[in-house]
């Protein structure tokens, strides 16, 4: 992610209750939160975290700062939706646990913001391995830019969607459904076509500077929680039921929201075991897939499902060095395997690719 970093310093500075400074391995660490204590945990991990990587030839930043701060709105009221802002924009960068900043033209240093309410609402705040493992993917970006992550950011994708089959009522007999469908579906294809080489690509980078086993157990904890996440899908099942009972939706609309449903919470898990299968790491994925097939997988639309391997199998095959036009052709089979699925349930999705002049 590349934005202006010193306005948000500034403000940052103005909640200041902690700054320590020390040296790793040559490396810079900063370390700067609004919080009073609980803190020391937290900075251990990440002096772990930095001198492991430090010990690689890839390894380019001479100063870290580390923002522990109990939300993201300090950086978030600096930044504008015209920032390379992670999918889901502004609105989805206060839910994140750990971003990292850094500038492609400047590898030398990059700044870390740790968002303690996100981490806590995920279960992640105390839990020691969860926390290396999601310092040790961020960090990992920098080191995992490639060729394919420089060409990912020149592309843009035009989404257009059209119904086959009565979907939705027009807008005066109810919400605004076929708007909530079109910018459901231009934040999953982001996430999972567009944003999906740095994601897989910065999880290859953690799997190879020996961060495996925290990047397992993080994922091993987050399809656990995809299993109990299911029971916020029945409710969502009833809510649009409930709307069809009032007419305001159809039943094929509602099956249809659901699906995208699915797509949105689920279909993101094939970006984490794929990088285990792109570093020989058969046994870890089988471990994580074996969990998902028993306990997540089956409560699914099953077209949803079967486009899990797909993905899966997709990602798993990225090269890191598709110039924009090569990964055009890559990402449309993406798109596509998405587009199938809704296809079959009465939305067709269109996507024009396009490559961002420099």
């Amino acid at each position: 992610m590349c934005w202006s970093y010193a306005s948000t310093s500034r403000r940052v500075n103005r909640l200041l209750k902690h700054f320590s400074l020390r040296r790793i391995a040559g490396t810079e660490l900063r370390v700067v939160s609004d919080m009073e204590s609980g803190l020391g945990p937290f900075i251990e991990v990440e002096e772990e975290v930095v001198a492991k990587y430090a010990t690689s030839p890839r390894w380019q930043q001479r100063s870290v700062t580390l923002f522990v701060l109990k939300d993201l709105e300090p950086l978030i009221k600096q930044l504008s939706e015209g920032a390379a802002l992670p999918p889901g924009g502004l609105a989805i960068l206060g839910h994140r646990p750990i971003v990292n900043v850094y500038d492609l033209e400047n590898p030398g240093s990059c700044h870390v913001f740790v968002n303690q309410k996100a981490m806590e609402k995920e279960g992640y705040w105390g839990d020691r391995e969860a926390v290396k493992a999601l310092l040790a993917h961020e960090h990992a970006h920098p080191l995992s830019e490639c060729e394919t992550t420089r060409s990912a950011r020149r592309l843009k994708a035009d989404l257009s969607t059209e119904s086959t089959r009565p979907l939705f009522p027009s807008a005066d007999k109810g919400p605004g459904w076929q708007d909530k469908v079109d910018r459901l579906l231009a934040l999953i294809v982001d996430k999972l076509c567009l944003y999906a080489p740095r994601e897989v690509f910065a999880n290859d980078a953690t799997i190879e500077s020996s961060f495996s086993a925290s990047l397992l157990h993080l994922d091993r904890k987050n399809v656990f929680s995809a299993a109990e996440g299911l029971r916020s899908r029945g409710a969502l099942r009833q809510m649009l039921q409930d709307e069809v009972e009032t007419g305001s939706l159809t039943p094929a609309g509602a099956d249809v929201l659901l699906t995208i449903a699915d797509m949105k919470g689920y279909l993101d898990l094939a970006m984490e075991t794929a990088s285990f299968y792109r570093q020989s790491r058969v046994a870890e994925a089988r471990e994580l897939e074996e969990i998902l097939f028993a306990q997540v997988m089956p409560h699914l639309e099953p077209l949803v499902a079967e486009a899990y391997p797909k993905l899966r199998d997709a990602y798993t095959g990225l090269p890191d060095d598709a110039s924009p036009e090569a990964l055009v052709q890559l990402e449309e089979a993406l798109i596509g395997i998405l587009a199938e699925v809704l296809n079959e349930k009465g939305l067709r999705l269109e996507c024009r690719l396009s490559v961002i002049p420099k």
